[in-house]
């Protein structure tokens, strides 16, 4: 039978005004509880709602926070892994990264991915479900309580494909900065996409200044479809012009994400193919983000060794290229390793 509760996080104060006022109470209740919600507090936690509110809220309301089932924490930097359990028993990852500008959580959308990138743990178990916006949010939520720390940077490339969980996805960004609750600016959020064109096309009209992140990992439709089934439906160049378009309906530069592998995308002649298809395409800024390939046994693929060399042809080309810095190399920092592994545990 369905759960008919209201997953009060996943609810705008509006929303949670609206609940609080049909059970009789009055309305500035309302901004007391999403306070405590966003602090990761329900029930007696909520320490200025009375008793009576908090029965009558966990009556009509689930709180869906995720819960730490092991956390790994980095030697080398302080990063640290969490393995997040949900309410019903399934498991996702985030990542907690320090850097000089503020700490950055990178979130999972889902419960595994369907999208097949053959680089990638996380899709090697398939997609079991899409996550609520209170299962995003409440993955910072409860990183935060964890480390005492604000986290003032989301990126969106844990587990799953955000946007092909796209209006749960929105909902978490209208919330996630909200002023009344974690107000994380948008303008500090990255949403990764494999390269689903049409919502792209859907994104670029909802009039949030987020960054958009390309995982492109290609130069030509033959290696990328190789590599990434989605190219299949959306080819290369589709994919470039609706990111041109992007930019221009939006103002916001387009990050391009390019995991390189031994044998497949390494070369000289592949980086001279990637930044003519980018300059073909691309009439505003571009980035391309260099990621050396986080291992994954059942793969087969491994790291290249021309990282450097390839970032320095971009750059030779005109091409704004860096190399991301590799942070929690010890505990196997990339997302769907710890799910896997907690699966094969069962």
């Amino acid at each position: 039978m369905e759960n008919s509760k209201n997953d009060i996080l996943s609810l705008t104060l509006p929303e949670v005004e609206e609940i609080v006022l049909d059970l009789g109470e009055p309305r500035f209740r309302a901004k007391q509880i999403y306070g405590w919600i966003n602090k990761g507090m329900w029930g007696s936690e909520m320490k200025n709602v009375p008793a009576l509110l908090q029965k009558k809220l966990e009556d009509v309301c689930e709180f869906r926070m995720p819960t730490i089932k092991r956390k790994l924490v980095s030697h080398l930097d302080g990063t640290i892994k969490y393995l997040f359990e949900l309410i019903d028993g399934e498991y996702i990852e985030s990542v907690f990264m320090r850097y000089e500008h503020g700490n950055t959580l990178c979130i999972s959308s889902q419960v595994g991915c369907r999208m097949g990138c053959k680089f990638c743990a996380s899709t090697l178990l398939g997609r079991v479900r899409d996550l609520l916006p209170s299962e995003m949010l409440g993955q910072i939520i409860a990183a935060q309580k964890d480390t005492g720390e604000r986290i003032s940077n989301v990126v969106m490339m844990g587990i799953g494909e955000p946007l092909d969980n796209y209006d749960n996805t929105i909902k978490f960004l209208r919330l996630v900065s909200d002023e009344n609750g974690l107000n994380i600016g948008l303008r500090h959020i990255s949403v990764s996409t494999c390269g689903l064109v049409d919502k792209i096309e859907r994104l670029w009209d909802e009039g949030l200044p987020i960054t958009l992140s390309i995982s492109l990992h290609a130069y030509d439709n033959e290696v990328r479809s190789g590599i990434m089934p989605v190219n299949n439906k959306y080819p290369i160049e589709g994919l470039l012009k609706a990111c041109d378009t992007y930019f221009k309906k939006t103002g916001r530069r387009v990050s391009y994400e390019y995991t390189l592998i031994a044998g497949k995308n390494d070369t000289q002649e592949g980086a001279v193919q990637l930044a003519g298809i980018l300059k073909k395409y691309i009439h505003g800024p571009c980035h391309v983000n260099l990621i050396p390939l986080n291992e994954v046994k059942e793969t087969r693929l491994e790291t290249s060794k021309n990282v450097n060399a390839f970032k320095n042809k971009l750059v030779s080309l005109g091409i704004n290229a860096t190399v991301r810095r590799r942070l929690g190399s010890d505990i196997n920092a990339s997302c769907g390793q710890l799910r896997r592994q907690e699966k094969k545990d069962d």
